[in-house]
């Protein structure tokens, strides 16, 4: 083993330990490792069940991906509709945050075809009380399996905490059924069994928007206050710094916050009391509080705290912590409160307000099991001998700890010797390449905020000076520690002869294909017309340019650089003291986007721009889109705010957003673009609907107007086609409406926190909008016209459902990725989007055409605009 990596090992290993002891909150994205009843941990007296068909059926057999006894567990007759008695039952002896479950049926080898097609979940903290799971939509009833052998995952939001699980098979008529199921989670380290606190409540914006700030997931009784139970407080997500923003897609404002406000409080505190599962050593507590102080949200002035170690009484001395209030920076943040190492099995305490709403989205504890009773003996007396009470168990939280840094020193021992190898591999089979292959020039280019490195296929694969300093990432690529549950995402199979060689130069370079929007792709140079069969989608060597809010601006071929170069757009510079900011529409690495009014814009627009809401002769204000550079970007990032000034400066078409005008005079560096009156197009469709009644207040919206707005969204892509221009993120959320359906392509939708849920974070470097990619810029890192055109067949799809849930939804992101393999494949598995209610055959097809495996089979935008903007004869 070389001795620098050994170095490392020294230093990161205690590096991981500490880190591993210092996070309190669990982390469902990593809490997903299997619990045992695949692998056995879980024993088969802990696994239970209502009935069974026979010894053979029992439900120890019942475990997924097993095949002992007749292949799982089956209860002794049929299942009926709305019978639901019969379940099977996991013990799992402690308390456990559980995000993820996976069932089965029973194949036995081609003997069985029992399988549950529908299930619900009922589980308990104590044997005793049962609850029935939810969704955040209120929805329980599961999707289970459609045949006995393949395994179904299913993401539990919210995650339940829980010691005992029931399965409960739920069919729509009568079936016989069977069952292998596993659970996947992590030991619940807090020991916090229920907290009690008054009922969130509502509140009024100025504009009239309602924020709920209920708890809307708590899993115990539910009233004028919330007892017995857990909720959102504990489900592992915490709040965003703006409470009317949320993680979850399609809920209400206020979502991840329960809030209360102070006129509605006794004394002027909220008292929440936590119950826990024995008695414990408690060292710190931890608040995740909003502090939007402009709109009269304050972290707590005060917090005191109360001890319980039994059911007696609450001890009278309080722990305080009085806090320093910050006026200045809104940004939510964990508060930590010490609790000075007392011993208790329950624990009250009263925060007070510091202003008119206190919001908490997490409370977490750090505690160490205690061995023995809190209560001291006077010290005129023998302390009497400790007795050991076999009711407590001792927390083995340092136990984890030293396990979980032993298989940290493991898996980096055994991730250094697999890259070695790995490298050698593929060296060698670079090596024996053929050069006709190699002749194929690929150049990667790949830009992120903190790294920068650039391979070039057509040279020498040992040249020092282009070698991968970065880890190699996988086909699928996930966060470092996560576990993978199963073996649903399974390895990509061989590749076909021209595609082989891609593949296997880009794993070699680390996988640095895979680039998020704003770096530049797989490409090659481009002549200026295309000769006869070629195919359409030019693939150009793209300028790197990453827009100010980590998002892309428009992936522009050298070529095309070289032809706007020549001449240069003059573009006004505004006063700055004319912009009104309304309200910040979202933020990246090196700027920020807001929504701005601004009066006297008709002075610094074009003749043939026509401004929404700016007609001749006009003073009324107009609402635009002002990016700003952050004052301490460093100089790339000024470099490519100017060229994406001068390129934006040049893009001229009724369907592209414009550049209005700049505020380049001083910092920070601002560029004035279109905002139409409506919004985004999700946002929009998801306020309309079809059909309603006559009565209805809801505004509709025909499929001649969805056609309508389809078609200026092909318009604008096919200009920029036509200047091999490569957006790389097109969606409903980055096309924004203004009056009469008018549709303008935009490009900063990712820099929004509303639609975070929309892009795949890999490796915690960048972000990917996986849903509307193709199988190629997933896999391959391959942008070209053609990818955009796949991502328009996803935003057609939008359109025609109103935008009323996110592509795929039914499938996890590594799920979504395991199906590009599919599409890759090319063997007739993948899974397409289904045709939405509005949409005819006529349209669909165009989709299906959108999504075709080759990119040469696939419509151009030319054909796509031409198609849908032909009078429509499925009306």
């Amino acid at each position: 083993m070389p001795a620098l990596p050994m170095c490392l090992l020294v230093l990161l290993v205690p590096l991981l330990c500490v880190l591993q002891a210092a996070r309190a909150q669990v982390n469902p994205a990593v809490c997903r490792y299997p619990l045992g009843m695949s692998g056995g941990h879980i024993p088969d007296e802990d696994i239970s069940a209502s009935s069974q068909w026979s010894e053979s059926t029992a439900a120890k057999y019942g475990r997924l991906d097993s095949e002992d006894g007749d292949g799982a567990w089956c209860p002794e007759i049929p299942v009926e509709p709305d019978d639901l008695k019969e379940f099977l039952q996991i013990d799992l002896r402690a308390l456990h945050f559980i995000t993820l479950v996976g069932t089965q049926g029973r194949h036995a080898g081609g003997h069985g075809n029992e399988f549950a097609p529908m299930y619900k979940i009922n589980y308990s903290r104590d044997g005793t009380r049962w609850i029935s799971w939810r969704n955040r939509h209120g929805k329980q009833v599961l999707d289970g399996n459609t045949n006995p052998y393949d395994i179904v995952l299913k993401d539990l939001e919210p995650p339940l905490i829980a010691r005992f699980v029931r399965f409960i098979p739920v069919t729509d008529h009568s079936m016989n059924v069977c069952l292998r199921v596993e659970l996947y989670g992590c030991v619940w380290l807090d020991g916090l069994v229920s907290y009690n606190a008054p009922a969130g409540q509502q509140l009024v914006l100025p504009g009239g928007t309602v924020i709920y700030l209920n708890d809307s997931v708590y899993d115990g009784a539910f009233g004028y206050s919330m007892t017995e139970g857990l909720g959102q407080l504990t489900d592992g997500v915490s709040g965003l710094d703006d409470f009317t923003q949320t993680h979850e897609y399609h809920v209400w404002p206020g979502y991840d916050y329960v809030g209360w406000r102070n006129e509605s409080t006794a004394g002027g505190y909220v008292e929440i009391t936590f119950e826990f599962d024995r008695i414990r050593n408690f060292t710190t507590m931890k608040v995740h509080c909003n502090n939007m102080f402009a709109k009269g949200v304050k972290i707590f002035k005060e917090v005191q705290c109360y001890f319980r170690s039994d059911a007696g009484e609450w001890e009278p001395n309080a722990v305080s912590s009085v806090l320093v209030l910050d006026d200045v920076n809104p940004s939510a943040r964990f508060v930590t409160v010490p609790l000075l190492h007392r011993m208790a099995s329950a624990i009250k305490c009263q925060y007070y307000f510091a202003d008119t709403w206190m919001m908490f989205s997490e409370i977490t504890f750090q505690s160490d099991a205690a061995m023995y009773n809190n209560s001291v003996a006077p010290p005129e007396m023998p302390m009497a001998p400790t007795t050991y009470d076999p009711t407590l168990k001792v927390d083995d939280s340092n136990t984890r700890i030293l396990i979980g840094c032993l298989v940290a020193i493991i898996f980096i021992l055994l991730a250094i010797i697999v890259i070695i190898l790995w490298r050698q591999f593929w060296q060698k089979m670079l090596e024996k390449a053929s050069r006709r292959m190699l002749d194929d020039e690929m150049t990667v280019s790949l830009s992120l905020p903190s790294e920068s490195s650039m391979f070039n296929h057509n040279r020498s694969s040992s040249s020092s000076e282009h070698e991968s300093n970065s880890t190699y990432d996988r086909i699928f690529p996930l966060g470092p520690d996560y576990q993978e549950p199963s073996r649903l995402i399974r390895k990509l199979p061989e590749f076909t002869p021209g595609e082989e060689d891609t593949a296997l130069k880009d794993t070699a370079a680390g996988l640095a294909p895979l680039s998020p929007p704003g770096c530049s792709g797989l490409v090659k140079p481009s002549p200026a017309a295309v000769p006869e069969g070629v195919p359409h989608y030019a693939e150009a060597d793209i300028v790197n340019l990453q827009g100010v809010t980590g998002g892309n601006t428009y992936s522009v071929p050298a070529l095309t650089m070289d032809l706007l170069s020549g001449k240069d757009v003059a573009v006004e510079e505004f006063p700055r003291k004319l912009l009104t900011f309304k309200e910040k529409l979202g933020e990246g690495q090196f700027g920020e986007v807001h929504l701005c009014e601004v009066e006297g814009m008709e002075k610094f627009t074009d003749k043939d721009l026509a401004l929404q809401g700016l007609e001749a002769g006009s003073n009324r204000p107009v609402l635009v889109a002002v990016k700003m550079l952050r004052a301490d970007a460093n100089k790339n990032a000024r470099n490519d705010f100017l060229k994406e000034i001068k390129i934006m400066a040049r893009l001229k078409d009724p369907n592209i957003i414009r550049l209005l005008a700049v505020c380049i005079a001083d910092d920070p560096l601002c560029m004035i673009t279109e905002y139409m009156e409506n919004g985004d197009l999700n946002q929009f469709l998801a306020r309309h609907e079809a059909h309603s009644p006559p009565d209805a207040q809801t505004p509709t919206v025909s499929y001649r107007d969805l056609r309508f707005m389809a078609s200026q969204i092909a318009s604008g892509m096919k200009y920029l086609s036509s200047l091999n221009f490569v957006h790389r993120d097109l969606a409903t959320r980055n096309c924004l409406v203004g009056k009469r359906y008018t549709i303008k392509i935009a490009d900063f939708g990712m820099s929004r926190n509303l639609y975070s849920g929309d892009y795949y974070r890999i490796q915690g470097r960048a972000v990917l909008p996986i849903r509307w990619m193709s199988w190629e810029s997933i896999l391959l890192g391959k942008f070209t016209t053609a990818s955009d055109v796949w991502a328009f067949g996803v935003t057609l799809w939008e359109t025609f459902t109103l935008c009323r849930e996110q592509p795929y939804s039914q499938l996890s992101d590594e799920q979504v990725i395991e199906n590009t393999g599919e599409f890759f494949r090319d063997q007739g598995r993948q899974t397409y989007l289904p045709q939405p209610a509005l949409c005819p055959d006529s349209v669909y097809k165009l989709m299906l055409s959108c999504w075709r495996r080759d990119t040469k089979d696939r419509p151009s935008f030319q054909d796509i605009h031409r198609l849908l903007h032909e009078p429509a004869g499925d009306e």
